[in-house]
């Protein structure tokens, strides 16, 4: 047993060598081809870019320890950008309400994931395609349609700079640094492991698997709630149609970065990895001027694949 646990642990370093390998030959041959991309502004443009797609990859990496998926998370951007705009167009409030409201909506939405995954027993996909359906609609509803702009300045300073530090960057580290020590310290975040790993066995154990269950859905919809709420703070405006295709890009960054879609393996290293290598390749193909069209192909080949290894290496 202790030998096939540590060829495990041996396999996951190996594959994030692999990915760290990996992430450093495309971004030498980006320099390569074109010198701009190394410049310090073009960097700094790359970790703004991925911050989004990095928050809301932690927030999944979550779901997909236990096994779970969720298709909901680019409309839960859009929900929790339009409910934070709301509160966010005077400064009547502070600006943690538009804040604490964005995430709260898109708690809200995990928490009812969770609870018709575990208590209704119905699938992961079917139970985030509806709600990606429904937050999208929601959002439309609440901004009529319409972006909601005049946004007040403390509030879009959230997706400005500090320095020349991007705040966007700042709150992806303190998300994923936050996360790691709770899923590889804190008893809860192990229970997270045990179940993706092996339901049954977690259950005998007397674990409460739909409170942990329950309880990775909702950090990952806070999680959206909480990129949507940078989002809108970049963009200066609530936007209904924001976040769309979000939660491939999300889905994608934690396969590459070694999450298992089975459960029980990978963790939000990992994660920021392949978000990493996903965002260094987005920014040098729009660096060779690639049309986006194509940029969409070899995305989906890049899911397609991260997928096919991630079948591979759990037979």
């Amino acid at each position: 047993m202790l030998a096939v646990s540590t060829t495990g642990r041996l396999t996951r370093q190996l594959s994030r060598l692999g990915l760290v390998i990996a992430l450093v030959l495309i971004s030498v041959v980006l320099a390569v081809l074109k010198p701009q991309f190394l410049t310090p502004g073009n960097l700094i443009n790359v970790v703004r870019q991925i911050s989004i797609n990095g928050i809301l990859a932690v927030g999944v990496t979550y779901v997909l320890l236990t096994g779970g998926v969720d298709l909901s998370l680019g409309s839960l951007v859009a929900l929790a950008g339009v409910v934070a705009a709301c509160f966010a167009r005077a400064d009547d409030y502070s600006v943690l309400v538009p804040v604490f409201l964005g995430v709260l909506a898109g708690a809200c939405c995990g928490l009812a994931n969770g609870v018709v995954v575990t208590r209704g027993r119905v699938a992961p996909f079917i139970v985030t395609l509806g709600m990606m359906t429904a937050a999208r609609g929601l959002a439309y509803v609440i901004s009529g349609g319409k972006p909601i702009s005049g946004l007040s300045r403390a509030f879009t300073r959230i997706g400005g700079d500090v320095g020349s530090v991007p705040i966007p960057t700042l709150i992806l580290s303190a998300v994923t640094f936050l996360s790691y020590l709770f899923l590889k310290n804190i008893r809860l975040g192990r229970y997270v492991y045990a179940v993706g790993g092996n339901e049954n066995a977690a259950r005998a154990s007397g674990l409460n698997v739909h409170a942990v269950k329950t309880f990775a859905y909702t950090i990952c919809g806070a999680l959206a709630g909480l990129a949507g709420v940078v989002q809108a703070s970049r963009v200066t405006a609530g936007l209904p149609h924001a976040g769309l295709g979000y939660e491939l890009d999300a889905i994608a960054a934690v396969v590459i970065g070694g999450t298992s879609l089975s459960g029980g393996v990978g963790g939000v290293g990992g994660t920021i990895l392949g978000a990493l290598l996903m965002g260094v390749i987005n920014n040098g193909l729009d660096l060779m001027n690639v049309s986006s069209y194509y940029q969409q192909i070899v995305k989906g080949v890049i899911i397609v694949g991260a997928v096919w290894l991630d079948r591979r290496g759990s037979r």
